[in-house]
């Protein structure tokens, strides 16, 4: 026998004798806590049998081994004590039973010591039913529950008190059921153990499959938006650069023209760099740099060169949490484009303000100057998106009508812990 078996038998012995036990994945009533009633009735009736069971072998030690009452009840409880262990820590309730194996035959009354008053006065077995049916219990919940170096040990040290106490004409017997118990013990455990596995490799590849799933439609959502709004946005940029030179327009036209080309750049320097993070697997940030609370000076302006009126007052001197500042400098931004297609001509006020553990977002115009129809195929994704983006930081969202008849928009941000627990939307 080479070292490594040995020091692998000696590991075991240890854990069999003084090592971790082998916790339940969730205890025996954890399915029942949706139904509290059934618990208590359950957990009510286990009780009544461990009694019943204590009683019983109380009584049957004191009518066959005429014990002592206190004696009686210490061997009856150490016969009963594996039971309610054996769900949650079964290599204790093992221990408990072997203890139980050594002293349950004691003052057993054989046709050699006993004084012949009745055949009731003889125990031709050395442990009681109740300890018997114990015994067979634990061995078998234990072979299903330890691993195989450990059972071997618990299995041999079983059966010695099987070689001491049992008449040798039932050694034999007595050992095949052992060995059998905990054969069919181990054999469970691995029937257990490979449905998990099968479970569990069930389940990685439905979500491979999902995966695979969300990366073909962000895929194709990619395509889309490159065939379709990236050409659309291309041919936009071109028109207004080539528009000075094709037309005679005044000085401040160009200017405009200038503008919306800038604009269409922007736009699809932005659209690459979404259709990037569609097409990757990739979860990391890093991949697709984004705005941050810093560039709205550079967003007033292209809105100024737009034709807009608008005016930032911000006292941020410190940047925020990234998400922070991206979902800051999105709500803004949507927040001019509304004020732009929806109220032409109006003055907007964009005002950001530092809380103690919050960022406000303010955006506000008065009434449009120049009536403008409600575009039906906007969808009004605009404000959900908003919504959308302040909910999921835990923060608060406001958008409603003002007296004046312009429109506000308030969102607050936190830059710390969570304001509450549910994020409020008061729009």
């Amino acid at each position: 026998m080479d070292r490594s078996t040995v020091r692998a038998a000696l590991a075991g012995l240890r854990r069999t004798v003084v090592g971790p036990d082998h916790p339940a994945s969730r205890r025996p009533l954890d399915r029942w806590r949706h139904r509290p009633r059934t618990a208590a009735v359950l957990r009510t009736t286990g009780l009544l049998l461990l009694l019943g069971l204590t009683l019983i072998t109380a009584q049957f030690l004191l009518d066959t081994r005429r014990l002592p009452i206190a004696t009686a009840w210490v061997i009856a409880l150490l016969t009963v004590a594996p039971l309610p262990l054996l769900p949650t820590r079964p290599l204790l309730a093992w221990r408990i039973m072997f203890i139980g194996q050594l002293f349950g035959t004691f003052n057993r009354r054989t046709t050699d010591n006993a004084v012949v008053l009745s055949p009731a006065t003889y125990e031709f077995w050395p442990w009681s039913p109740t300890q018997v049916l114990v015994i067979v219990v634990v061995l078998i919940t234990v072979a299903a529950r330890v691993d195989r170096a450990v059972l071997a040990w618990t299995g041999l040290f079983s059966l010695l008190p099987v070689w001491i106490f049992v008449p040798p004409g039932n050694q034999v017997a007595v050992t095949l059921l052992v060995v059998v118990l905990l054969i069919v013990g181990d054999l469970l455990r691995h029937n257990l153990l490979t449905r998990r596995a099968l479970a569990e490799q069930a389940e990685l590849s439905e979500l491979e499959k999902a995966r695979r799933a969300v990366l073909e439609e962000r895929t194709r959502i990619a395509r889309e938006l490159h065939d379709v709004v990236a050409h659309h946005m291309s041919l936009i940029a071109v028109q207004a650069e080539s528009a000075p030179y094709r037309l005679a327009v005044p000085e401040p036209a160009r200017a405009e023209f200038s503008s919306i080309a800038e604009a269409a750049r922007a736009a699809l320097t932005d659209m690459r760099r979404l259709l990037h993070v569609l097409r990757s697997e990739s979860e990391d940030p890093r991949t697709a740099p984004q705005p941050t609370l810093a560039e709205l000076p550079a967003l007033v302006a292209a809105a100024r060169r737009a034709g807009m009126t608008v005016e930032l007052d911000s006292d941020v001197t410190v940047e925020p949490p990234v998400p922070v500042g991206l979902a800051g400098y999105r709500i803004i931004q949507e927040g001019l484009a509304n004020a732009a297609r929806h109220a032409a001509g109006a003055e907007v006020r964009v005002t950001v303000r530092e809380q103690p553990d919050a960022l406000a977002v303010h955006v506000q115009n008065t009434t449009g100057g120049i009536p403008t129809a409600s575009d039906a195929r906007g969808g009004g994704q605009g404000l959900t998106g908003m919504r959308e983006r302040v909910l999921a930081l835990g923060g608060s969202f406001t958008a409603c009508p003002t007296a004046d008849g312009g429109y506000a928009i308030d969102a607050l941000l936190p830059t710390g812990p969570p304001l509450s627990d549910e994020p409020r939307d008061r729009s």
